[in-house]
């Protein structure tokens, strides 16, 4: 299935399963997303869906903008996200995506923003252990050497230092589908997901189920 939605994390429960056994979920709004464009091989070069999310005020918006959601016959939306068609499923200008397309589902993949920790050292950023405790220690929280004197002569790239910590995309994978609720456009998945309460995520179907080797 080559399909996904935008939508919005809103936060984590509990919920009890079929053994009764209690699990940790996170609740997804998902869509409705509107179909803005529909691009084809003869047209673009390659075949993919733009859909829309999340209303906004048409003064927020540019007048391109504008005129690009009102030739979809789409009210003006918040974000846009396009996605590449791999089957002969096929979609129409102006068609409503909803969370209908995840029933009969198992497992999905979540993308979103981690939380911004601004700027922090190595002990936190990366793990690092720290230098000695005791009195007169001058490295409690350092990250030791970085460089040499001579030859190379600088700091060698991708060596762990201090700096920006989150803010930044990740993609969880094989979360399992707790509930689907198609009324209010929500999906439980089990488990935890990148970023704070009300910020954009997009779900898909998972691209790397795991599957059971069959016995020997």
């Amino acid at each position: 299935m080559s399909f996904l939605l935008i939508g919005k994390k809103i936060g984590m429960t509990q919920v009890f399963d079929e053994n009764n056994q209690l699990l940790p979920v996170t609740v997804l709004e998902a869509g409705p997303c509107p179909v803005t464009q529909v691009k084809t091989v003869e047209n673009d070069g390659y075949n993919a869906v733009q859909i829309g999310y999340g209303p906004q005020k048409e003064s927020r918006l540019s007048n391109p903008q504008l005129g690009h959601l009102k030739k979809a016959g789409v009210d003006a939306v918040r974000v846009l996200q396009e996605f590449r068609l791999n089957g002969d499923e096929t979609y129409d200008l102006g068609q409503t995506l909803t969370v209908e397309k995840f029933e009969g589902c198992e497992k999905v993949d979540v993308i979103g923003v981690s939380k911004g920790q601004g700027f922090q050292g190595v002990v936190k950023r990366h793990g690092f252990s720290g230098g000695p405790a005791s009195h007169g220690s001058m490295t409690h929280r350092r990250g030791g050497s970085y460089g040499f004197c001579q030859d190379p002569g600088h700091v060698i790239k991708g060596k762990k230092m201090p700096g920006h910590m989150g803010s930044r995309r990740r993609t969880v994978q094989n979360l399992k589908i707790v509930k689907v609720d198609t009324e209010r456009n929500l999906i439980l998945v089990k488990g935890s997901l990148p970023g704070p309460n009300g910020s954009l995520i997009t779900v898909r179907p998972a691209k790397k189920q795991r599957t059971k080797k069959a016995a020997a």
